[in-house]
């Protein structure tokens, strides 16, 4: 595993992606990495998240016309690549 690499990074990515695919999320994630990332879906990092949502939002595509449902699906995703790590606060300075 890289050292950037992240594994709840990629447990959140199949936490969103099942809302959206159900029982498939995490394969759905594991065929997209390897595909399109060359690196097993497990050694995710924040960098690789622009571009993996990428692709992902060409294969949703191909299964949706709903362009509101697969934004919201995108903007999840893309979340994760900027939000700070679980504990830090967000939003406030410190005094």
């Amino acid at each position: 595993m890289s050292s950037s690499a992240d594994p709840q990074l990629y447990e959140e990515v199949v936490r969103i992606t099942h809302v959206y695919l159900g029982p498939a999320a995490d394969r759905f994630i594991a065929r997209q990495a390897q595909s399109h990332l060359h690196k097993p879906a497990e050694e995710l990092t924040k960098a690789d998240l622009l571009k993996l949502t990428d692709w992902i939002r060409v294969a949703v595509s191909l299964l949706t016309d709903d362009g509101e449902v697969i934004e919201e699906y995108i903007t999840q995703l893309r979340k994760l690549s900027t939000d700070k790590p679980p504990g830090q606060p967000r939003g406030r300075k410190r005094p």
